[in-house]
């Protein structure tokens, strides 16, 4: 017992650590996270016969809680009448997205003669921007208020929804895989089913939702919050469905509860102890070594997804008629790579080939350090692009004027 609380104050002293150099130097914490995880794991703290946090059971459970109160927390975000009101632009830039990045992604796997699962998981998480991550920075660099924070902020929407399905898929053609063409199926209208359940609840389950957390006492309603997306989640998870689907909705269920803001000012602290565990967890899990064999889908994936990115949201932006200089900043401000990366890679790493457990998680580990980190310089450089980009034409006093 002594031993195991050792670990976990080990644990939380490199999570405190790392957060503290993240801020002290105006970068993302989330691969800071991953990497401390890394350094400080079975494979590089471990092999140097240093104390190492191993990747237990406990761990593993704290960092599935992450993954359920990261992915409720963006469902709170989300409404479905919210959804229908901004629809057509949302889906006109949503669509621009998914087209241009996630062939990409599985283009690479398959040109490197992986299968088309393995090729799909890339697809996936090459495609899938960041929530967090450029929320944050939206928020940091003051372009919430600004007119290209509406289809960043759109798109982002489009993705999460784009990913439930996605995920429904591949987490049963993952752990499904090996019964063959009858038991994908089964598998899948199993996922679809219970997510169609919990899309009724969502569309009419709005009193229920309300009445479920009509208590006064801040701990009880911190339990009751818990009490149903944590056993729905992982109901999900025993049916063959992603946890962080299943919590998404209950998210949604709870937006139009009008609790949404008690749960967020009540619960951020626990999701961002839990995330941050969770994080950490896809870094020990990470052997650096096998980093090698990633590189060349790596390499190919950085030079091939960040332009691709700029001229998708690009592309989005000018759907919302924005001027070409804030269209650029659409395209900039989708470049990073988080949270949903990382959610793929650990169902990845649950699947049967080497490819999956190996080189698709140190893959998107690498990927989502390069790409948080670029990212968010490429948004607190945007003006260095615009210059670049746009020699003459427009003025940045013209696109700064837009909109007033």
């Amino acid at each position: 017992m002594a031993a195991a609380l050792l670990e976990f104050g080990y644990l939380f002293a490199v999570l405190a650590v790392v957060g503290a150099v993240a801020l002290r130097l105006g970068l993302s914490v989330i691969p800071l996270y991953v990497g401390g995880g890394v350094v400080a794991g079975p494979y590089v703290a471990g092999r140097f016969g240093l104390p190492y946090v191993p990747n237990g059971e406990v761990v593993t459970i704290l960092a599935e809680l992450g993954i359920v109160l990261l992915l409720f927390f963006l469902g709170l975000e989300f409404s479905l009448d919210r959804l229908r009101a901004s629809g057509a632009k949302i889906g006109r830039a949503g669509v621009i997205d998914l087209a241009v990045n996630l062939p990409i992604g599985v283009a690479i796997g398959l040109v490197l003669g992986w299968s088309p699962v393995e090729a799909l998981l890339l697809g996936g998480i090459v495609y899938i921007s960041s929530s967090a991550i450029v929320t944050k920075t939206l928020i940091d660099l003051g372009w919430i208020a600004d007119p290209e924070s509406e289809p960043i902020l759109g798109t982002l929407v489009f993705e999460d929804l784009a990913i439930a399905v996605y995920l429904a898929v591949v987490t049963s053609l993952v752990l499904g895989g090996d019964g063959g063409v009858a038991a994908i199926g089964r598998s899948l209208a199993i996922a679809f089913g219970f997510l169609g359940l919990l899309f009724v609840a969502v569309q009419y389950g709005t009193a229920l939702f309300a009445r479920v957390l009509d208590v006064e006492n801040q701990e009880a309603f911190v339990l009751r919050a818990l009490a149903v997306v944590v056993p729905i989640s992982g109901a999900a998870l025993a049916l063959g469905v992603s946890e962080a689907v299943a919590a998404f909705f209950v998210g949604m269920g709870f937006s139009t509860s009008g609790h949404r803001e008690r749960l967020e000012h009540l619960l951020v602290s626990v999701r961002d102890v839990f995330a941050a565990v969770f994080f950490f967890w896809i870094g020990l899990g990470t052997d650096p070594t096998l980093l090698a064999a990633a590189a060349v889908p790596l390499a190919i994936a950085v030079v091939l997804s960040t332009p691709s990115k700029v001229l998708s949201g690009y592309l989005g932006g000018r759907a919302y008629d924005l001027s070409a200089h804030r269209s650029l900043r659409v395209g900039v401000g989708m470049v990073p790579r988080g949270e949903f990366s990382l959610v793929i890679a650990a169902l990845a790493a649950a699947g049967t080939t080497p490819v999956m457990r190996d080189i698709i998680p140190a893959f998107a580990v690498g990927y989502v350090f390069v790409m948080s980190a670029l990212g968010t310089v490429l948004m607190q450089r945007s003006d260095l692009v615009e210059r670049l980009v746009f020699r003459g034409g427009e003025t940045d006093g013209e696109a700064s004027a837009e909109g007033a």
